[in-house]
């Protein structure tokens, strides 16, 4: 900014004179300088600020310091003020983690910075783009975000961040310490919340700091050493020195009434020596700052001066300025021995009857759309990579930073104000836009370069329907009449070939369906019924805020096959001739007063309903031989009124944040439910109105052995005055023994057992809410002969409350805070016309049923497609040129070669500097799957095959520092009990240069910059180069 170096030039000028002007009567030089003293206690004086990216008001009205009714917050004084208050005293010291500001400070800013970064007097720590949850968001966006961060703090200041600093979410999983904390290279991870009776006892056995094996595949390999503050991420009470805070200053003029110096002193070695008595070694740290804090940082370091000058004085302890890396590395050097953690931390609870897990759903639509554009984003990388990445754009930039910020506690989580939600959805949106035009780009790039002359841009406008969930696309709702085609190209961004199908809404009723190779092949059109074409109108005019044009009368399905990396073409048509049309489904509707028994699916797996109770009541596998009753049911919860509450109890709400029941009620169907089943070639369905809220589809493919659910919830009714949650529940006579299995972050399974915790004695208060966890991927139990497995599409909470029962929630509608500062009710509208109903939300989640011991392979590999849903793109096409003028199909990666079953592709990205950022995870655990768990082996050569692999650098996760360079500085530290339970793990060995073959152990995730002597299509940023190299 431009006025920042005349703000600076006035600062110095101020404090140069007021310096004369003191010293000519008292000035005092207070003695910062104090380094750790051995033998006494030493108070690391850490001073901080946490700034949320977007919580109560947005990232940018945060940032600039408007829209201040709602809250006193600016960044931009915070940095500001900062960076004077530390070059007025080389031994004070900050910490920083958010990093979105540095590109709007001016060079001479910037300069001084980089300087007090070298120094050490400011520390970058955490350095991701935002401080991002750990229940509600992916692994794969946790490590996006996080190597954003990374790799642009190395590239202006030229260090890698040593640290986690996780102080504010609502919990913590075992992924942010083994992968986000140990495989990126920090030293250490510390963090703000933990559940109130975990914290009670860690006080009690001097256990608050630990190391944390979060990884049973990985062990003691992929360990870090953690530490949760005593009560939060703010200073001791009494030492809040903000300009408007109430804490007493440190009075140390004689002249003046008030003097205090030796009663703060006293205060502060009290409180020193409280945390001592529960801290293990001569360490202890005081997080000095909370929210927004620093905003005139001369207030905070004037009183943090005159207190490490009067207490080192006084003798008694030790205080200094510090960051937690010195800290670390004191704790380090006591050579102490360290209790061991495992699983994760959640659920969390601050006090009785407030469990933190309402937010693992809150939002649903929110949570579906980042997660969408999650797996949007992995595809685009992989289409601009192989169209070679231009900066002037289109580019993935904008989605990158726009899903970067969204995995911030406050975003994802749905802890937000409304308005805030909607900002991070725009933001969303504008990065959606501009990578869609780059995989319509891209695509057609792909698509000609077979004929391509390299005399321009690719002609071919492909065109894409982010809004398929909810039956919309203009660019398939096309009249196929007089030789006009809807060409369909379906990318996918899996590394083994895929059979899936494929759904999109139509106009005509008589087309048929093409491959890539030209041969007709099978395909169904279902009725788009009156539940779903409502939904459609109703939200396009709220989005987009027209009606459609059109109404499509049909959803055409048909079976794809599409390669590795790679697309499939389709062409849809009008049908010439009798018998070669896509087949009708028949549709037959029972009544509820019909008392029959209906079976559906035509393949191995099938269903049984009873018409009269309107539900499903049998499984049957016939390959697997498995038959299991389930019967699936709704329920809500009335949200709690905390008002309820009587001394000595808190009144608590059920919120955003808490999830506070209220009882339990049965969803009944009405009298008047109907069921109606659609059968086909392809698919079955089970359409359900379940009451005048709820509608759902049930949904069999042939090909396939899985149940898929799919719901619309909402608007649900608050006409009463009460909140409500709304959950499913599958049952089943399974005997589970209390126990259930839940993913962290879409990576390992952790072992839950209800009303228990592995850590202390559990004293059960909400029997509901306490047993909830996240799931981002699945959850499932398991008894002596069989698995139930439940996939996801977005993060939500569940649970098995009852034995043989899992149990999703699916939406939230309340109406009371829960005061945990958003001050906003999660009462979710969507307006049309000035007129506001509650959100709907449509969504899915599948279901299978194996033997014991078989289900890993269907949730690993079921889950990636869930993750990576095919990607589709549309052209129109007169005539039948398109096969001789288009390539019909196309894989990115040697034609003969597939990943392996157990590997997923998590990055493929050409960056700024021309390299390529690959990723490769192993999707098992440890002894997870009898064939699966094993070492998995992976050829660079075939995944690069029309280029020469010059160079491959194995790096860190985050991909700021070289693997070897991060594994040569590791602190390994001792534990209590010696080795046992710390076995090392198995990992893949080093790369040889020549074989350039990849091994991953279970679980293991590895991570490479690739230099390629020669570029896929063309040199960078020449689109009109020749291509026909493909």
């Amino acid at each position: 900014m431009a006025t920042t170096t005349p703000r600076l030039l006035f600062f110095f000028c101020v404090l140069i004179s007021v310096g004369i002007l003191v010293a000519d009567s008292k000035f005092m030089v207070y003695n910062t300088s104090q380094g750790i003293v051995p033998g006494k206690l030493n108070v690391h004086l850490v001073p901080h600020t946490h700034d949320d990216v977007g919580w109560l008001k947005t990232v940018d009205q945060y940032y600039v310091g408007s829209n201040n009714s709602i809250q006193g917050a600016c960044v931009q004084n915070v940095l500001d003020s900062l960076i004077p208050a530390l070059l007025a005293d080389k031994n004070r010291k900050f910490i920083y983690v958010e990093i979105r500001w540095w590109r709007d400070q001016s060079d001479a800013v910037q300069r001084i910075v980089t300087d007090l970064v070298s120094s050490g007097q400011l520390e970058f720590i955490n350095g991701g783009m935002c401080m991002h949850d750990e229940a509600a968001t992916h692994y794969v966006d946790m490590i996006d975000q996080t190597t954003l961060g990374h790799r642009f703090i190395k590239r202006e200041f030229d260090v890698t961040p040593r640290i986690g600093w996780q102080i504010d979410p609502f919990g913590h999983s075992a992924v942010q310490a083994y992968l986000l904390g140990a495989q990126v290279g920090f030293d250490s991870l510390y963090f703000g919340r933990i559940d109130y009776q975990d914290r009670e006892k860690r006080k009690n056995e001097k256990s608050l700091e630990f190391v944390w094996q979060g990884s049973k595949s990985l062990g003691s390999s992929a360990e870090i050493f953690s530490g949760a503050f005593p009560a939060n991420y703010e200073p001791p009470s009494g030492f809040y020195f903000e300009v408007n805070d109430n804490s007493p200053i440190v009075q140390d003029d004689i002249t003046l009434f008030d003097y205090n110096v030796q009663e703060r002193v006293n205060d502060f070695v009290a409180a020193a020596v409280s945390q001592a008595n529960i801290t293990r070694t001569n360490h202890i740290m005081w997080t000095m700052g909370t929210d927004f804090k620093y905003q005139y940082a001369h207030t905070w370091f004037r009183q943090m001066d005159k207190l490490i000058h009067y207490v080192n004085k006084d003798g008694r302890v030790n205080a200094l300025y510090s960051t937690p890396s010195i800290y670390t590395d004191a704790k380090y050097a006591t050579n102490e021995s360290w209790p061991i953690k495992t699983g994760d931390f959640f659920p969390y609870a601050d006090r009785i009857n407030a469990y933190w897990t309402g937010y693992f759903t809150s939002r649903p639509a929110l949570k579906h759309y980042v997660r969408t554009m999650s797996g949007y984003y992995l595809a685009a990388r992989q289409l601009e990579f192989f169209k070679g990445r231009s900066t002037s754009g289109p580019n993935t930039d904008s989605l990158a930073d726009a899903l970067a910020i969204a995995q911030h506690h406050d975003a994802v989580t749905g802890t937000e104000k409304q308005h805030v939600a909607n900002d991070y959805a725009k933001r969303l949106s504008i990065g959606y836009m501009e990578s869609e035009q780059l995989v319509a780009t891209s695509l057609a790039h792909l698509v000609e370069s077979a004929s391509y002359t390299g005399s321009g841009n690719p002609t071919t406008k492909f065109q894409q329907c982010l809004l398929l969930n909810i039956s919309y696309c203009p660019a398939s709702e096309v009249t196929l009449s007089q030789g006009k085609k809807l060409i369909v190209v379906v990318y996918n961004s899996l590394g083994w070939k895929r059979d899936d199908t494929v759904r999109i809404p139509v106009i005509n009723e008589d087309v048929i369906v093409h491959d890539s190779e030209g041969k007709a092949i099978e395909s169904q059109l279902l009725p788009l019924d009156d539940v779903h074409l409502g939904l459609r109108n109703y939200y396009v005019k709220a989005y987009l805020g027209q009606t459609p044009t059109k109404t499509p009368k049909y959803w055409l399905v048909f079976t794809v096959s599409v390669p590795p990396l790679g697309f499939s073409t389709y062409t849809i048509s009008g049908a010439e001739g009798a018998g070669a049309s896509s087949t009708r489904s028949s549709v037959y509707t029972f009544q509820s007063r019909e008392k029959s028994t209906i079976e559906v699916g035509q393949g191995n797996v099938k269903l049984s309903f009873s018409t009269d109770q309107g539900k499903m009541t049998n499984y049957v596998n016939s390959r697997s031989l498995v038959e299991e009753s389930v019967q699936q049911s709704y329920s809500f919860y009335n949200g709690y009124n905390g008002s309820n509450d009587k001394a000595p109890l808190i009144p608590q709400n059920s919120g955003a944040y808490v999830f506070r029941p209220n009882g339990t009620f049965l969803i009944t169907p009405e009298e008047k439910a109907s069921l109606t089943v659609i059968r086909g070639p392809v698919i079955d369905e089970v359409h359900q109105q379940i009451n005048s809220w709820i509608h759902q589809i049930t949904r069999l493919h042939k090909e396939k052995e899985h149940v898929e659910v799919e719901f619309i919830v909402g608007p649900i009714p608050t006409d009463d005055g009460i909140g409500k949650e709304v959950v499913t529940q599958l049952d089943t006579a399974m005997a589970t023994n209390k126990t259930f299995y839940t993913d962290s972050n879409g990576r390992d399974f952790i072992k839950r057992i209800r009303d228990y915790r592995t850590d202390w004695d559990f004293k059960v208060n909400q029997p509901v809410a306490g047993n909830y966890y996240p799931i981002n991927l699945g959850i499932y139990m398991q008894d002596n002969r069989t698995e139930f497995s439940v996939l996801v599409d977005r993060s939500l909470g569940g649970s098995s409350t009852v034995d043989g029962q899992i149990e999703l929630m699916l939406h939230r509608r309340l109406l009371l805070d829960d005061s945990r500062g958003v001050a906003e009710a999660l009462n979710e509208t969507v307006c049309v016309s000035d007129e506001c109903t509650g959100l709907r939300v449509l969504g899915k989640f599948y279901f299978r049923i194996d033997p014991l011991g078989d289900g890993a392979k269907w949730r690993r590999s079921f889950g990636q497609e869930i993750y990576s849903p095919l990607l589709l793109a549309f052209a129109e096409q007169d005539g039948d040129n398109w096969k001789n003028s288009h390539a019909t199909t196309f894989s990115g990666i040697d034609s003969s070669y597939s990943l392996p079953d157990n590997v997923a592709l998590i990055t493929l990205q050409e960056l700024d500097d021309g390299k390529i950022l690959i990723r490769l995870a192993h999707l098992y655990e440890v002894g997870e799957d009898k064939d699966f768990s094993v070492m998995a082996n992976v050829e660079l050569k075939k995944l690069f095959p029309r280029k020469k692999i010059g160079k491959a650098t194995e790096m860190n996760l985050s991909a700021n520092q070289e693997r070897t360079e991060m594994e040569r500085k590791r602190l390994v530290w001792k534990k209590e009990g010696g080795s046992s339970g710390t076995e090392k793990g198995v990992r893949g060995g080093p790369v040889d240069p020549a074989k350039l073959v990849v091994e991953l152990a279970p679980m293991e995730i590895r991570t490479f910059l690739i230099d390629l002597e020669q570029k896929f299509f063309h040199r960078r940023h020449h689109h009109h180069d020749d291509v026909s190299d493909v």
